[in-house]
């Protein structure tokens, strides 16, 4: 890090899920990656409190929301990033304030940064028809179904659309992950500067 190229100062990146279910190291990891790189992340949820990560199918730790989704204002923003983990992103496809979140970001062409199954709030979000994108494996017929390319790389920048949309596929790929969404989101021009 260090560099000036990949900083984030003065950026602030919403990190989106659900009460329960988000795998742990796809939320930790990339907040980490986001803070080091001098970014602000914040943490919605779509009810307020704490939210229980999970660590693959066990309990994790509790992390405090800072903005429920309901609340939060999207210009307010400059990235979002969707962990995975089963449970989560099909608790948030359900609501329909973070599915309008999603589709908000996206829309207004501010980079997102989605891995393993947070695809399928993209989906619900209708952003990725007409867009190449990565997943978890199981998630393809999906993505095909909503219009999507599917590619099997550990990470995927699709520029087809409003703003940069970055997918990598599980939790081994966090590295690359973090990495290019970091390059990504300072790159693109601040959109309510």
């Amino acid at each position: 890090m260090g560099w000036p190229s990949t900083t984030l100062t003065g950026r602030t990146i919403a990190f989106l899920v659900a009460p329960y279910g988000a795998e742990q190291v796809e939320l930790t990891s990339p907040w980490q990656a986001v803070a080091e790189a001098g970014g602000t992340p914040r943490l919605l949820s779509t009810a307020p409190g704490r939210v229980l990560a999970l660590r693959h199918r066990e309990p994790g730790d509790t992390f405090a929301v800072d903005t429920v989704v309901a609340d939060a204002d999207p210009a307010a923003y400059d990235g979002l990033v969707l962990p995975g983990g089963v449970a989560n992103p099909d608790h948030l496809r359900l609501d329909r304030q973070a599915v309008a979140f999603v589709h908000t970001l996206t829309a207004s062409g501010r980079p997102v940064a989605a891995i393993c199954h947070a695809a399928w709030t993209l989906i619900e979000a209708d952003a990725v028809r007409g867009r190449t994108l990565t997943s978890w494996p199981s998630l393809r017929t999906d993505l095909l179904n909503a219009g999507a390319t599917w590619v099997d790389e550990e990470v995927h920048v699709c520029h087809a659309g409003p703003g940069p949309l970055i997918t990598s596929r599980s939790p081994a790929d966090l590295p690359v992950f973090e990495d290019t969404f970091v390059t990504e989101f300072a790159h693109t021009k601040h959109p309510h500067h």
